[in-house]
């Protein structure tokens, strides 16, 4: 198995254009590491060089202890799932399988072997004589992963491998994933722009925007601690509310004004020392959709954070309902029980849970408090 060092890596294409810049990053052995971003981030085409698919500009590549910039794909021990299966129409699901193998000389007894272990842990061992027609999406995407995992690469790298499934099962086949990588234990790279997916399945996420790395870090701490206001935004579904606040020194006690309301911070956010330098200064306020609430226990215990606003439109989620709400003139999307009592042209109390508030620079988005 093997780590993955990238050191400065850039991807620079003639007329100027540069895709990635300065990327680097250490995988570790064993890693489930995943690349989101929006569409035309860098993540593919780091992806890419990875590979061997596409040239490296600049900086080096290390598969392991190998620098690998000018070593040809094949020779690089990794392994690629496309979004779109690859598979050979006229061959059957073993054949598919074995054909990488059979292309190294493998003898045909180790073929069938390394083919069956893979076909049992995939759950596909009753397909092995089917042709790929006669496969359903899900099944299609069985049948590439274990044409990389027959061939026992050092890596995989893995490019929006779901993206052609539909909602129930691309959930069912990210469990599915994540089971695989725990089981084979090799070190997995996989590109995505559903946050979902890297939110439940990765080790650790890099979050690129225009070819830049914007943070590196474990789901948990990239949703707790964003870096700046992209990734804020980026992780978390519905996305974090933003608001342009002033922040305002009373007594000793910070808020966060804008227009007629006014958020009291808790202490632990009002002696910050950092927060306190913007005192005067306009900041842009962070605040998550679940972290807003309408319900009468939440708006007695938490005075310093009650607002009013108008309920625009409510969606019901089963679990929970959506709230989607203006006041002063800003939008808020709040995340609360599917009891709230809230209907489309009320005016409403809500209490922002001032303990859950983010605050960014407003010229350098990057954040000043969580």
């Amino acid at each position: 198995m093997a780590s993955v060092s990238l050191k400065h890596i850039y991807k620079k294409y003639p007329g100027g254009v540069t895709a990635v810049s300065d990327f680097c990053l250490e995988i570790k052995d064993k890693e489930f590491l995943i690349l989101v971003g929006p569409s035309g981030c860098g993540k593919t085409t780091t992806l890419r060089m990875i590979a061997g698919l596409e040239e490296i500009s600049e900086g080096e590549l290390f598969i392991g202890d190998k620098l690998v910039n000018d070593v040809a794909p094949k020779d690089r021990d990794i392994a690629m799932v496309f979004q779109n299966y690859a598979l050979y129409p006229h061959m059957t699901v073993f054949d598919n399988m074995a054909f990488g193998l059979k292309l190294r000389k493998t003898p045909k007894e180790e073929i069938k072997r390394r083919v069956e272990e893979a076909a049992r842990i995939l759950d596909i061992t009753h397909l092995l004589d089917r042709k790929p027609k006669a496969l359903s999406g899900g099944q299609k995407q069985r049948v590439a992963l274990g044409r990389a995992i027959v061939r026992k690469p050092m890596v995989f790298l893995l490019d929006e491998p779901l993206s052609n499934l539909d909602a129930k099962l691309r959930a069912t086949m990210r469990t599915e994933l994540t089971k695989i990588h725990q089981r084979i234990g090799t070190t997995f790279i996989y590109v995505t722009h559903d946050q979902t997916e890297a939110m439940t399945m990765a080790t650790r996420i890099v979050v690129m925007k225009d070819g830049l790395i914007q943070q590196v870090d474990t789901p948990q701490m990239l949703y707790d601690e964003p870096i700046n206001l992209f990734v804020a935004g980026f992780i978390g579904t519905p996305q974090m509310n933003f608001v342009e606040c002033e922040v305002e020194e009373d007594a000793g006690d910070l808020y966060l004004n804008f227009g007629e309301s006014s958020i009291k911070l808790p202490p632990e956010k009002s002696n910050n020392p950092l927060l306190r330098d913007y005192i005067g200064k306009e900041v842009i306020m962070g605040i998550r959709p679940e972290c807003i609430h309408d319900d009468e226990e939440s708006i007695a215990a938490m005075p310093g954070g009650v607002i009013e606003a108008d309920v625009e439109v409510t969606e019901l989620m089963g679990s929970e309902i959506y709230l989607y709400l203006t006041s002063e003139e800003n939008k808020f999307v709040a995340k609360v029980s599917n009891r709230s009592k809230a209907r489309a042209g009320d005016v409403i109390k809500v209490a922002l849970d001032a303990s859950k508030i983010h605050v960014f620079d407003k010229d350098t988005e990057r954040f000043i408090i969580h």
